[in-house]
């Protein structure tokens, strides 16, 4: 949940802006799963393979919550649910004074978790589920992985922790987000988060391991008219359902200036081999803007990389916007007879929200 934010409203409906004294962690605690979707943005070779030791997390997450003037914490995989001591995580971190901690999993809950901590030391618990059905869900999350998430997010409510739900939307599955709203308000869910199909991770190579040659941005990501057609009417229909919607500000309207996160908001996504980034669009590449080392008195230390990282990138000013965007899948940019693009990428960050 994206909390480093100021909010520009019009009725219910919110823009929300960076605000610089926000700050959020975004926290990989281990890069393996149980389940393997087609879209997932971890890479191994870049994130790392192992599991950080409950003693290592709790140094981390000492170095931000001193960094840091009482940051938001989302805990994050792979499926972190498969640490066995991601409840001390969580307690650790309200300990520290985090301001609000977050656990994303796609509901499997291994170890009992949810017999560990209680609604008061966890905010949300936010549910993956990619497709209103099992049979749209499944094909590109797994078999069972659908009747397993419904089970969780059930488990959940029941026990009185605040629920959210994300779901990912592709060409194979936009034809159901139309259904989520009921779903959502059957399930007691209380805030769903849309989120844009990107070019990372297996997205990245899903045209070699489904279809050779195919490009893999036309098999998964949607135009321009796709996403402005459907995305903010069923944002709308949640929003009146009861059920607080966010989803990311991909286009920017005329004249709206571009602002880059890395520049003017507190995000840091941190990964199991000590790779720090402040933009999520660069983790498949090694341009970090830190890395986690270890100091004399054998303490983590957050140290700045060498040249040239993201952080360069933040500085640049393109036409298009987003210079990472334009970088790795500037195949959602348009252009007009001159050259120059028509309409401007948001930042990933950017958010809008259709309130209650």
């Amino acid at each position: 949940m994206n909390r480093s934010a100021k909010k520009i409203t019009i009725g219910n409906h919110r823009t929300v802006t960076f605000a610089p004294e926000a700050s959020n962690v975004f926290f990989h605690i281990l890069t393996q799963c149980n389940l393997n979707c087609r879209h997932c943005y971890i890479n191994s070779e870049q994130h790392g393979r192992n599991m950080l030791s409950s003693d290592v997390i709790d140094a981390w997450l000492a170095v931000f919550a001193e960094k840091c003037h009482k940051p938001n914490v989302i805990f994050l995989g792979g499926e972190p649910t498969l640490h066995p001591r991601l409840h001390r995580a969580v307690h650790k971190a309200r300990q520290l004074g985090y301001r609000s901690v977050t656990v994303d999993t796609n509901g499997y809950l291994f170890h009992d978790f949810l017999t560990k901590v209680s609604p008061d030391v966890l905010d949300y618990i936010s549910f993956s589920m990619d497709g209103a059905t099992a049979s749209v869900n499944d094909a590109i999350r797994g078999t069972g992985s659908y009747g397993e998430c419904v089970k969780g997010i059930h488990a959940a409510v029941a026990k009185g922790f605040n629920t959210s739900l994300i779901y990912t939307v592709s060409r194979i599955n936009l034809h159901e987000i139309e259904l989520m709203p009921a779903l959502l308000k059957k399930l007691g869910v209380s805030r769903f988060f849309i989120q844009v199909i990107g070019l990372r991770g297996n997205s990245a190579s899903d045209s070699h391991q489904h279809q050779k040659h195919a490009d893999p941005f036309e098999r998964l990501s949607m135009a321009k008219h796709e996403w402005i057609e459907r995305i903010p009417a069923v944002a709308q229909k949640a929003a009146e359902s009861g059920i607080a919607t966010t989803y990311p500000k991909v286009y920017l309207d005329q004249g709206e200036p571009f602002y880059c996160a890395g520049k003017v908001a507190q995000n840091f996504f941190i990964f199991p081999n000590g790779r720090v980034y402040r933009c999520p669009l660069c983790e498949d590449f090694p341009l970090h803007s830190y890395i986690m080392k270890t100091g004399a008195d054998h303490h983590p230390v957050l140290t700045k990389t060498d040249r040239i990282n993201e952080s360069d990138l933040f500085n640049l000013d393109i036409p298009e916007g987003c210079v990472m965007n334009k970088l790795i899948q500037p195949e959602n940019i348009s252009y007009m007879e001159d050259g120059s693009p028509e309409y401007k990428i948001g930042c990933c960050l950017l958010k809008e929200e259709f309130g209650v």
